[in-house]
C-alpha cells in the first residue's frame, strides 16, 4: 500500500524542522484545514492558522528532529506515529512522543491533531527528565 501523502507529510515536516522552511509543509494544508493539539488552547483554522502551528512549534525548542515509527495510511487518513527529540530554549534535552492523525480533502490536509502528554513536554522543557515509555519493537511502516 502506498505511503505517499505520510511521505509527503514527513518529508515537509523534517525540511521545517532541518532548515525552518515553512513552505513545503504549508503546501500542504488546505483553505479550510483545521489544525491543533492536546496542549494547544485553539483549533487554528485555514492556511493562515497552520501557519501560525508550525511557526509556534517550532519556536517551542531551539533545535527539534522528529523520527517516525509507524505511518498507516487508510484511504484519506493518516495516522503518524513519532518520536520528537531535541533541545529547549534554557538548554534541556527535550524527549517525547505521540501520534498525529490527518485527514486529507484530495490532495490537501483537511484536519490535523497531534495527541502527546503535555505534561511530560512540560517537564522535558523545564527540567529535561520526563519518564519515557518503550520504543515499540517494530520498524515504521
Amino acid at each position: 500500500m502506498t505511503m505517499e501523502r505520510a511521505r509527503r507529510f514527513a518529508d515537509a515536516l523534517t525540511r521545517l524542522e532541518e532548515t525552518g522552511e515553512m513552505e513545503a509543509l504549508l503546501e500542504l494544508f488546505g483553505e479550510d484545514a483545521q489544525v491543533s493539539n492536546v496542549a494547544s488552547q485553539r483549533t487554528f483554522h485555514g492556511k493562515d492558522g497552520a501557519q501560525d502551528f508550525w511557526r509556534e512549534y517550532k519556536g517551542l525548542l531551539r533545535q527539534v528532529k522528529s523520527t517516525f515509527r509507524n505511518m498507516i495510511e487508510s484511504g484519506d487518513r493518516v495516522a503518524l506515529e513519532w518520536e520528537s527529540n531535541g533541545t529547549a530554549h534554557n538548554g534541556a534535552v527535550v524527549n517525547y512522543e505521540g501520534v498525529s492523525i490527518i485527514e486529507w480533502d484530495g490532495e490537501r490536509i483537511s484536519r490535523f491533531y497531534a495527541y502527546f502528554d503535555p505534561r511530560v513536554l512540560g517537564m522535558e522543557l523545564s527540567r529535561g527528565n520526563a519518564p519515557r515509555s518503550e520504543a515499540p519493537a517494530t520498524a515504521p511502516a
